[in-house]
Protein backbone atom coordinates (compact mmCIF):
# COMPACT_ATOMS: atom_id res chain seq x y z
CA UNK A 1 0.00 0.00 0.00
CA UNK A 2 1.35 3.17 -0.81
CA UNK A 3 2.77 5.65 1.55
CA UNK A 4 2.58 9.47 1.02
CA UNK A 5 5.06 11.39 2.93
CA UNK A 6 5.91 15.10 2.26
CA UNK A 7 7.52 17.13 -0.54
CA UNK A 8 10.24 19.48 0.83
CA UNK A 9 13.31 20.61 -0.91
CA UNK A 10 12.28 19.56 -4.19
CA UNK A 11 11.41 15.75 -3.96
CA UNK A 12 9.08 13.26 -1.78
CA UNK A 13 10.47 12.27 1.51
CA UNK A 14 9.40 9.92 4.07
CA UNK A 15 7.77 11.30 7.38
CA UNK A 16 9.56 11.05 10.52
CA UNK A 17 6.70 11.63 13.25
CA UNK A 18 5.17 8.25 13.81
CA UNK A 19 2.14 9.27 13.04
CA UNK A 20 0.11 8.66 10.06
CA UNK A 21 -3.43 8.34 8.47
CA UNK A 22 -5.85 6.50 5.92
CA UNK A 23 -6.88 7.87 2.89
CA UNK A 24 -10.10 6.62 1.85
CA UNK A 25 -11.61 5.77 -1.60
CA UNK A 26 -14.82 6.81 -1.03
CA UNK A 27 -16.87 4.80 -3.98
CA UNK A 28 -16.03 1.54 -2.22
CA UNK A 29 -14.59 2.75 1.52
CA UNK A 30 -11.37 0.78 0.81
CA UNK A 31 -8.08 2.36 2.19
CA UNK A 32 -6.12 3.30 -0.79
CA UNK A 33 -3.11 4.91 0.98
CA UNK A 34 -1.85 5.86 4.56
CA UNK A 35 -0.75 9.52 4.64
CA UNK A 36 1.93 10.78 7.50
CA UNK A 37 0.99 13.12 9.98
CA UNK A 38 4.05 16.05 10.31
CA UNK A 39 5.36 16.76 13.11
CA UNK A 40 6.00 20.57 14.52
CA UNK A 41 10.03 19.68 13.74
CA UNK A 42 9.37 18.34 9.67
CA UNK A 43 7.10 21.95 9.46
CA UNK A 44 10.16 23.66 10.72
CA UNK A 45 12.69 21.49 8.19
CA UNK A 46 10.03 23.00 5.48
CA UNK A 47 9.82 26.37 6.40
CA UNK A 48 14.08 26.28 6.71
CA UNK A 49 13.87 25.30 3.01
CA UNK A 50 11.47 27.88 2.02
CA UNK A 51 13.88 30.40 3.43
CA UNK A 52 16.95 29.04 2.04
CA UNK A 53 15.67 28.93 -1.14
CA UNK A 54 13.16 32.13 -1.20
CA UNK A 55 15.37 35.22 -1.47
CA UNK A 56 17.11 33.48 -5.01
CA UNK A 57 13.90 32.99 -6.57
CA UNK A 58 12.74 36.96 -5.55
CA UNK A 59 15.99 37.65 -7.55
CA UNK A 60 14.63 36.11 -10.61
CA UNK A 61 12.73 38.94 -12.94
CA UNK A 62 9.06 38.20 -12.80
CA UNK A 63 8.73 37.26 -16.48
CA UNK A 64 11.18 34.55 -15.78
CA UNK A 65 9.11 33.62 -13.08
CA UNK A 66 5.73 33.78 -15.14
CA UNK A 67 7.73 31.16 -17.64
CA UNK A 68 7.98 28.39 -15.18
CA UNK A 69 3.75 28.95 -14.72
CA UNK A 70 3.47 28.48 -18.13
CA UNK A 71 5.43 25.47 -18.45
CA UNK A 72 3.62 23.64 -15.50
CA UNK A 73 0.64 24.55 -17.04
CA UNK A 74 1.66 22.34 -20.02
CA UNK A 75 3.05 19.95 -18.03
CA UNK A 76 -0.51 19.47 -16.37
CA UNK A 77 -2.63 19.25 -19.67
CA UNK A 78 -0.29 16.21 -20.24
CA UNK A 79 -1.41 14.59 -16.96
CA UNK A 80 -4.99 16.00 -17.33
CA UNK A 81 -6.85 12.47 -17.51
CA UNK A 82 -4.61 10.70 -14.90
CA UNK A 83 -4.65 13.73 -12.17
CA UNK A 84 -8.33 13.97 -12.71
CA UNK A 85 -8.88 9.96 -12.02
CA UNK A 86 -6.71 10.51 -9.22
CA UNK A 87 -8.48 13.07 -7.52
CA UNK A 88 -12.01 11.40 -8.03
CA UNK A 89 -10.85 8.21 -6.24
CA UNK A 90 -9.29 9.88 -3.24
CA UNK A 91 -12.16 12.42 -3.11
CA UNK A 92 -15.64 11.00 -4.43
CA UNK A 93 -16.54 13.19 -7.21
CA UNK A 94 -17.12 12.29 -10.64
CA UNK A 95 -13.88 12.71 -12.95
CA UNK A 96 -15.96 14.80 -15.10
CA UNK A 97 -15.96 16.99 -11.60
CA UNK A 98 -12.62 16.09 -11.15
CA UNK A 99 -11.66 18.07 -14.63
CA UNK A 100 -13.64 21.24 -13.68
CA UNK A 101 -11.62 21.31 -10.08
CA UNK A 102 -8.28 21.05 -11.60
CA UNK A 103 -9.42 23.52 -14.71
CA UNK A 104 -10.50 26.45 -12.46
CA UNK A 105 -6.78 25.94 -10.53
CA UNK A 106 -5.30 26.31 -14.19
CA UNK A 107 -7.32 29.71 -14.58
CA UNK A 108 -5.57 31.08 -11.80
CA UNK A 109 -2.55 29.73 -13.13
CA UNK A 110 -3.02 31.86 -16.49
CA UNK A 111 -3.78 34.86 -14.54
CA UNK A 112 -0.87 35.08 -13.14
CA UNK A 113 1.21 34.11 -15.82
CA UNK A 114 0.57 38.38 -15.76
CA UNK A 115 2.50 38.77 -13.05
CA UNK A 116 5.43 41.44 -14.79
CA UNK A 117 2.14 43.36 -15.17
CA UNK A 118 0.95 42.86 -12.28
CA UNK A 119 3.60 43.53 -10.23
CA UNK A 120 4.49 46.85 -11.53
CA UNK A 121 4.36 50.19 -8.96
CA UNK A 122 3.62 53.29 -9.64
CA UNK A 123 5.87 56.39 -10.99
CA UNK A 124 5.56 60.23 -10.39
CA UNK A 125 8.31 62.55 -11.85
CA UNK A 126 8.39 66.06 -10.38
CA UNK A 127 6.12 65.08 -7.13
CA UNK A 128 8.39 68.08 -6.11
CA UNK A 129 10.33 70.36 -6.58
CA UNK A 130 13.56 67.70 -7.61
CA UNK A 131 11.66 65.02 -6.24
CA UNK A 132 10.85 61.52 -7.96
CA UNK A 133 8.43 59.31 -6.29
CA UNK A 134 7.66 55.73 -6.98
CA UNK A 135 6.62 52.36 -5.05
CA UNK A 136 7.29 49.00 -5.99
CA UNK A 137 6.01 46.00 -4.63
CA UNK A 138 7.91 43.29 -3.10
CA UNK A 139 7.51 39.72 -1.92
CA UNK A 140 6.42 38.98 1.77
CA UNK A 141 9.20 36.19 1.74
CA UNK A 142 7.88 32.63 3.03
CA UNK A 143 3.91 32.37 3.15
CA UNK A 144 1.95 29.01 3.29
CA UNK A 145 -1.68 27.62 2.88
CA UNK A 146 -3.75 25.30 4.54
CA UNK A 147 -6.50 24.25 2.18
CA UNK A 148 -9.34 21.69 2.29
CA UNK A 149 -10.54 18.28 1.17
CA UNK A 150 -13.54 19.75 -1.46
CA UNK A 151 -11.32 20.98 -3.64
CA UNK A 152 -7.67 19.16 -3.74
CA UNK A 153 -6.62 20.88 -7.05
CA UNK A 154 -8.09 24.52 -7.49
CA UNK A 155 -7.74 26.14 -4.05
CA UNK A 156 -3.95 24.41 -3.55
CA UNK A 157 -3.04 26.56 -7.35
CA UNK A 158 -5.51 29.32 -5.87
CA UNK A 159 -2.94 30.09 -3.27
CA UNK A 160 0.30 29.10 -4.74
CA UNK A 161 -0.11 30.73 -8.13
CA UNK A 162 0.06 34.02 -7.01
CA UNK A 163 2.40 33.48 -4.36
CA UNK A 164 4.98 31.81 -6.16
CA UNK A 165 4.67 34.79 -9.12
CA UNK A 166 5.02 37.30 -6.64
CA UNK A 167 8.63 35.94 -5.65
CA UNK A 168 7.55 34.20 -2.11
CA UNK A 169 8.28 30.28 -1.41
CA UNK A 170 5.06 28.72 -0.36
CA UNK A 171 4.75 26.04 2.24
CA UNK A 172 1.32 24.05 1.68
CA UNK A 173 -0.91 21.68 4.04
CA UNK A 174 -3.08 20.32 2.17
CA UNK A 175 -5.99 18.17 3.22
CA UNK A 176 -4.85 14.76 4.55
CA UNK A 177 -7.97 13.30 3.52
CA UNK A 178 -6.88 14.08 -0.41
CA UNK A 179 -3.04 14.29 -0.15
CA UNK A 180 -2.00 12.66 -3.73
CA UNK A 181 -2.80 15.62 -6.29
CA UNK A 182 -1.37 18.52 -4.01
CA UNK A 183 1.70 16.00 -4.05
CA UNK A 184 1.70 15.68 -8.20
CA UNK A 185 1.33 19.06 -8.40
CA UNK A 186 4.10 19.69 -6.25
CA UNK A 187 6.81 17.61 -8.37
CA UNK A 188 4.85 19.40 -11.53
CA UNK A 189 6.16 22.60 -10.64
CA UNK A 190 9.63 21.33 -9.71
CA UNK A 191 9.65 19.51 -13.26
CA UNK A 192 8.49 23.39 -14.84
CA UNK A 193 11.55 24.45 -13.45
CA UNK A 194 10.64 26.45 -9.69
CA UNK A 195 13.61 25.93 -7.77
CA UNK A 196 14.37 23.21 -5.04
CA UNK A 197 12.56 24.23 -2.09
CA UNK A 198 10.36 27.24 -3.25
CA UNK A 199 7.48 25.14 -3.05
CA UNK A 200 6.63 22.24 0.07
CA UNK A 201 4.25 20.30 0.84
CA UNK A 202 3.62 18.99 4.56
CA UNK A 203 0.71 16.07 5.23
CA UNK A 204 -0.45 16.75 8.40
CA UNK A 205 -3.31 17.59 11.13
CA UNK A 206 -3.83 20.32 13.78
CA UNK A 207 -0.13 19.70 15.08
CA UNK A 208 0.82 20.87 11.35
CA UNK A 209 -1.27 23.95 11.09
CA UNK A 210 -0.37 25.20 14.55
CA UNK A 211 3.20 24.97 13.80
CA UNK A 212 2.64 26.48 10.54
CA UNK A 213 0.69 29.33 12.33
CA UNK A 214 3.51 29.83 15.30
CA UNK A 215 6.45 30.30 13.27
CA UNK A 216 8.66 33.17 12.89
CA UNK A 217 9.57 32.94 9.39
CA UNK A 218 6.19 32.35 8.08
CA UNK A 219 4.97 35.82 6.93
CA UNK A 220 1.17 34.81 5.48
CA UNK A 221 -0.99 32.26 5.64
CA UNK A 222 -4.21 31.83 3.77
CA UNK A 223 -6.99 29.04 4.33
CA UNK A 224 -10.36 27.21 3.38
CA UNK A 225 -12.27 25.13 5.35
CA UNK A 226 -14.97 25.71 7.59
CA UNK A 227 -15.92 28.79 9.64
CA UNK A 228 -15.22 27.52 13.39
CA UNK A 229 -11.51 26.94 12.34
CA UNK A 230 -11.04 29.55 9.89
CA UNK A 231 -12.56 32.08 12.86
CA UNK A 232 -9.04 29.90 14.64
CA UNK A 233 -6.81 29.86 12.28
CA UNK A 234 -7.44 34.21 11.69
CA UNK A 235 -6.64 34.56 15.11
CA UNK A 236 -3.80 32.78 15.83
CA UNK A 237 -1.41 33.84 12.93
CA UNK A 238 -2.97 37.56 13.08
CA UNK A 239 -1.36 37.46 16.81
CA UNK A 240 1.38 36.05 16.09
CA UNK A 241 2.00 39.02 13.09
CA UNK A 242 1.09 37.05 10.35
CA UNK A 243 -0.73 38.75 7.63
CA UNK A 244 -4.24 36.18 6.80
CA UNK A 245 -7.10 35.71 4.54
CA UNK A 246 -9.24 33.25 5.75
CA UNK A 247 -12.46 31.69 4.36
CA UNK A 248 -15.38 29.77 6.09
CA UNK A 249 -18.54 28.16 5.83
CA UNK A 250 -21.66 29.39 3.56
CA UNK A 251 -25.60 28.77 3.18
CA UNK A 252 -26.40 30.16 -0.48
CA UNK A 253 -29.57 30.86 -1.40
CA UNK A 254 -30.99 31.20 -4.96
CA UNK A 255 -34.47 34.01 -4.96
CA UNK A 256 -36.60 32.70 -7.41
CA UNK A 257 -39.23 35.42 -8.62
CA UNK A 258 -42.48 34.71 -10.01
CA UNK A 259 -41.05 35.97 -13.70
CA UNK A 260 -38.47 33.16 -13.50
CA UNK A 261 -37.93 31.11 -16.20
CA UNK A 262 -38.47 28.25 -14.11
CA UNK A 263 -37.29 25.44 -16.60
CA UNK A 264 -34.05 27.28 -15.78
CA UNK A 265 -34.19 27.89 -11.89
CA UNK A 266 -34.68 23.99 -11.70
CA UNK A 267 -31.78 22.74 -13.74
CA UNK A 268 -29.73 25.69 -11.71
CA UNK A 269 -30.85 24.30 -8.62
CA UNK A 270 -30.39 20.75 -9.37
CA UNK A 271 -26.60 21.22 -10.60
CA UNK A 272 -25.86 23.36 -7.69
CA UNK A 273 -27.36 21.86 -4.90
CA UNK A 274 -26.15 18.82 -5.65
CA UNK A 275 -23.53 18.81 -7.74
CA UNK A 276 -20.37 16.78 -5.71
CA UNK A 277 -22.57 15.86 -3.56
CA UNK A 278 -23.28 19.46 -2.01
CA UNK A 279 -19.56 19.36 -0.67
CA UNK A 280 -19.17 22.73 -2.43
CA UNK A 281 -19.14 26.17 -0.24
CA UNK A 282 -20.51 27.55 -3.19
CA UNK A 283 -23.15 25.06 -3.31
CA UNK A 284 -26.89 26.59 -3.25
CA UNK A 285 -28.52 24.91 -0.48
CA UNK A 286 -31.25 27.08 0.50
CA UNK A 287 -34.11 27.67 -2.38
CA UNK A 288 -36.36 30.71 -1.90
CA UNK A 289 -39.49 31.35 -4.24
CA UNK A 290 -41.18 34.74 -3.78
CA UNK A 291 -45.38 33.78 -3.74
CA UNK A 292 -47.25 30.56 -3.36
CA UNK A 293 -47.66 30.11 -6.52
CA UNK A 294 -44.08 30.08 -7.22
CA UNK A 295 -43.07 28.17 -4.48
CA UNK A 296 -45.98 25.39 -5.55
CA UNK A 297 -44.72 24.96 -9.41
CA UNK A 298 -41.11 25.18 -7.90
CA UNK A 299 -41.22 21.81 -5.69
CA UNK A 300 -43.92 20.06 -8.06
CA UNK A 301 -40.72 20.54 -10.61
CA UNK A 302 -38.09 19.84 -7.52
CA UNK A 303 -39.39 16.20 -6.78
CA UNK A 304 -39.03 14.34 -9.81
CA UNK A 305 -35.81 15.57 -10.41
CA UNK A 306 -34.48 15.21 -7.12
CA UNK A 307 -35.78 11.77 -7.11
CA UNK A 308 -34.23 10.78 -10.35
CA UNK A 309 -30.44 12.06 -9.89
CA UNK A 310 -28.50 9.19 -10.48
CA UNK A 311 -25.15 8.60 -7.89
CA UNK A 312 -22.46 6.51 -8.29
CA UNK A 313 -18.88 5.70 -8.67
CA UNK A 314 -16.51 8.32 -9.69
CA UNK A 315 -15.50 6.31 -12.38
CA UNK A 316 -18.94 6.23 -13.53
CA UNK A 317 -19.45 8.97 -16.30
CA UNK A 318 -23.47 8.73 -16.00
CA UNK A 319 -23.25 9.69 -12.36
CA UNK A 320 -24.47 13.30 -11.67
CA UNK A 321 -22.60 13.00 -8.31
CA UNK A 322 -20.75 10.42 -6.54
CA UNK A 323 -20.06 9.67 -2.50
CA UNK A 324 -19.37 11.75 0.56
CA UNK A 325 -15.14 12.20 1.28
CA UNK A 326 -15.42 10.20 4.34
CA UNK A 327 -17.91 7.75 6.14
CA UNK A 328 -18.32 10.74 9.01
CA UNK A 329 -19.26 12.75 6.24
CA UNK A 330 -21.87 10.89 5.74
CA UNK A 331 -23.22 9.82 8.85
CA UNK A 332 -22.72 13.94 9.79
CA UNK A 333 -25.27 14.65 6.98
CA UNK A 334 -27.72 12.38 7.62
CA UNK A 335 -27.85 13.57 10.94
CA UNK A 336 -28.92 16.74 9.44
CA UNK A 337 -31.66 15.14 7.91
CA UNK A 338 -32.60 13.27 10.73
CA UNK A 339 -32.85 16.63 12.51
CA UNK A 340 -34.19 18.61 10.09
CA UNK A 341 -37.67 16.09 10.12
CA UNK A 342 -37.22 16.58 13.81
CA UNK A 343 -37.28 20.53 13.80
CA UNK A 344 -40.87 20.09 11.38
CA UNK A 345 -39.58 20.42 8.32
CA UNK A 346 -41.19 18.37 4.95
CA UNK A 347 -39.07 16.08 3.84
CA UNK A 348 -40.19 15.91 -0.03
CA UNK A 349 -37.37 13.29 -0.90
CA UNK A 350 -35.42 10.97 1.23
CA UNK A 351 -31.92 9.98 0.17
CA UNK A 352 -30.70 8.62 3.39
CA UNK A 353 -31.57 4.78 2.73
CA UNK A 354 -29.10 5.14 -0.64
CA UNK A 355 -27.37 1.67 -1.35
CA UNK A 356 -24.67 1.67 -4.46
CA UNK A 357 -25.19 -1.90 -5.52
CA UNK A 358 -21.34 -3.30 -5.59
CA UNK A 359 -20.32 -0.49 -3.66
CA UNK A 360 -22.17 -1.70 -0.51
CA UNK A 361 -19.31 -0.16 1.81
CA UNK A 362 -18.73 3.11 -0.16
CA UNK A 363 -20.01 6.82 1.42
CA UNK A 364 -22.98 6.98 -1.04
CA UNK A 365 -26.41 8.92 0.07
CA UNK A 366 -29.12 9.96 -2.71
CA UNK A 367 -30.80 13.49 -3.07
CA UNK A 368 -32.92 14.98 -0.15
CA UNK A 369 -35.46 17.68 -0.49
CA UNK A 370 -37.13 20.12 2.73
CA UNK A 371 -39.92 22.34 2.00
CA UNK A 372 -41.26 24.49 4.68
CA UNK A 373 -38.30 25.32 6.09
CA UNK A 374 -38.22 28.16 8.27
CA UNK A 375 -35.12 30.43 9.32
CA UNK A 376 -35.45 29.68 13.07
CA UNK A 377 -34.15 25.48 12.20
CA UNK A 378 -30.55 24.50 12.31
CA UNK A 379 -30.92 22.91 8.81
CA UNK A 380 -31.81 26.64 8.29
CA UNK A 381 -29.09 28.20 9.86
CA UNK A 382 -25.60 25.50 9.62
CA UNK A 383 -23.97 24.31 6.76
CA UNK A 384 -24.68 20.95 5.98
CA UNK A 385 -22.00 20.04 3.57
CA UNK A 386 -23.95 17.65 1.58
CA UNK A 387 -26.63 16.88 -1.13
CA UNK A 388 -29.61 18.24 0.76
CA UNK A 389 -31.30 21.40 -0.25
CA UNK A 390 -34.39 22.86 1.40
CA UNK A 391 -36.91 25.85 0.32
CA UNK A 392 -37.77 28.47 2.62
CA UNK A 393 -41.13 29.98 0.97
CA UNK A 394 -40.95 33.46 1.21
CA UNK A 395 -44.29 36.01 0.55
CA UNK A 396 -43.01 39.02 -0.68
CA UNK A 397 -39.59 40.17 -2.39
CA UNK A 398 -38.44 42.10 0.46
CA UNK A 399 -38.90 38.65 3.26
CA UNK A 400 -36.98 36.61 0.50
CA UNK A 401 -33.67 39.56 0.41
CA UNK A 402 -33.95 39.59 4.33
CA UNK A 403 -33.15 36.08 4.33
CA UNK A 404 -29.46 35.83 2.66
CA UNK A 405 -28.73 39.46 4.75
CA UNK A 406 -29.86 38.66 8.19
CA UNK A 407 -27.95 34.90 7.78
CA UNK A 408 -24.49 34.54 9.65
CA UNK A 409 -23.35 33.52 6.33
CA UNK A 410 -22.28 35.63 3.34
CA UNK A 411 -20.71 34.20 0.84
CA UNK A 412 -22.61 33.55 -2.68
CA UNK A 413 -26.76 34.22 -3.51
CA UNK A 414 -28.30 34.44 -6.79
CA UNK A 415 -31.22 35.72 -7.79
CA UNK A 416 -33.19 34.12 -10.54
CA UNK A 417 -35.88 36.66 -12.41
CA UNK A 418 -36.43 38.02 -15.88
CA UNK A 419 -37.20 41.96 -14.29
CA UNK A 420 -34.03 43.74 -14.77
CA UNK A 421 -34.91 46.61 -12.01
CA UNK A 422 -35.28 43.48 -9.48
CA UNK A 423 -31.82 42.18 -10.40
CA UNK A 424 -30.29 45.31 -10.25
CA UNK A 425 -31.76 46.42 -6.71
CA UNK A 426 -30.90 43.23 -5.70
CA UNK A 427 -27.37 43.00 -6.26
CA UNK A 428 -27.12 46.49 -4.83
CA UNK A 429 -28.85 45.67 -1.24
CA UNK A 430 -27.80 42.00 -0.89
CA UNK A 431 -25.29 41.78 2.23
CA UNK A 432 -23.78 38.82 0.36
CA UNK A 433 -20.21 38.91 -0.88
CA UNK A 434 -20.78 36.98 -4.48
CA UNK A 435 -23.78 37.51 -6.19
CA UNK A 436 -25.39 35.69 -9.07
CA UNK A 437 -28.00 36.91 -11.74
CA UNK A 438 -29.92 33.99 -13.44
CA UNK A 439 -26.64 32.32 -12.33
CA UNK A 440 -26.55 29.87 -9.79
CA UNK A 441 -22.61 29.77 -8.59
CA UNK A 442 -21.37 32.93 -9.24
CA UNK A 443 -17.55 32.04 -8.75
CA UNK A 444 -15.86 35.05 -10.20
CA UNK A 445 -13.66 34.20 -13.43
CA UNK A 446 -9.89 34.25 -12.11
CA UNK A 447 -8.98 38.06 -13.06
CA UNK A 448 -11.79 39.25 -10.11
CA UNK A 449 -11.32 38.15 -6.59
CA UNK A 450 -12.95 35.82 -5.12
CA UNK A 451 -14.65 35.73 -1.42
CA UNK A 452 -17.69 36.02 0.92
CA UNK A 453 -19.12 38.55 3.67
CA UNK A 454 -19.79 38.09 7.22
CA UNK A 455 -18.74 35.15 9.11
CA UNK A 456 -17.65 33.66 5.59
CA UNK A 457 -14.44 35.20 5.62
CA UNK A 458 -11.74 36.48 7.91
CA UNK A 459 -9.22 39.22 6.46
CA UNK A 460 -9.29 42.22 4.50
CA UNK A 461 -8.01 41.31 0.53
CA UNK A 462 -9.80 38.08 -1.21
CA UNK A 463 -8.69 34.90 -2.94
CA UNK A 464 -7.01 35.47 -6.92
CA UNK A 465 -7.33 38.64 -8.88
CA UNK A 466 -5.82 41.68 -7.91
CA UNK A 467 -6.21 40.64 -4.49
CA UNK A 468 -3.57 37.74 -4.73
CA UNK A 469 -0.70 40.01 -5.76
CA UNK A 470 -1.81 42.58 -2.99
CA UNK A 471 -1.89 39.77 -0.16
CA UNK A 472 1.58 38.12 -1.12
CA UNK A 473 3.13 41.39 -1.58
CA UNK A 474 3.86 44.23 0.46
CA UNK A 475 4.62 48.20 -1.03
CA UNK A 476 7.93 50.21 -0.76
CA UNK A 477 7.36 53.54 -1.26
CA UNK A 478 10.48 55.64 -2.35
CA UNK A 479 11.03 59.42 -2.41
CA UNK A 480 14.53 60.73 -4.58
CA UNK A 481 16.04 63.87 -4.80
CA UNK A 482 18.94 64.21 -6.30
CA UNK A 483 21.95 66.96 -5.35
CA UNK A 484 22.06 68.59 -8.27
CA UNK A 485 20.64 72.55 -8.37
CA UNK A 486 19.62 71.94 -4.13
CA UNK A 487 19.93 74.87 -1.98
CA UNK A 488 21.68 73.51 0.96
CA UNK A 489 20.69 74.04 4.51
CA UNK A 490 18.72 72.23 7.30
CA UNK A 491 14.63 72.27 7.00
CA UNK A 492 13.21 71.97 10.08
CA UNK A 493 9.57 71.93 9.16
CA UNK A 494 7.79 68.81 7.75
CA UNK A 495 8.39 68.17 3.48
CA UNK A 496 5.00 69.36 1.62
CA UNK A 497 4.54 69.39 -2.42
CA UNK A 498 4.59 73.34 -2.05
Amino acid sequence: MEEIGHFIGGQRVAGTSGRRQAVMQPMDGSVRAHVALASAAEVRKAVENAKEAQPKWASVNPQRRARVLMKFLELVHREYDSLAELLAREHGKTIADAKGDIQRGLEVVEFCIGAPHLMKGEFTEGAGPGIDTYSMRQPLGVVAGITPFNFPAMIPLWKIAPAIACGNAFILKPSERDPSVPMRLAELFVEAGLPAGVLNVVNGDKEAVDAILDDPDVQAVGFVGSTPIARYIYGRATANGKRAQCFGGAKNHLIIMPDADMDQTVDALIGAGYGSAGERCMAVSVAVPVGKETADRLVERLIPRVESLKVGPSTDSSADFGPLVTREALERVKGYVDLGVQEGAKLLVDGRNFKMQGYENGFYMGGCLFDEVTPNMRIYKEEIFGPVLSVVRANTYEEALALPNDHEYGNGVAIFTRDGDAARDFAARVNVGMVGINVPIPVPIAYYTFGGWKASAFGDLNQHGPDAFRFYTKTKTVTARWPSGIKAGAEFVIPTMR
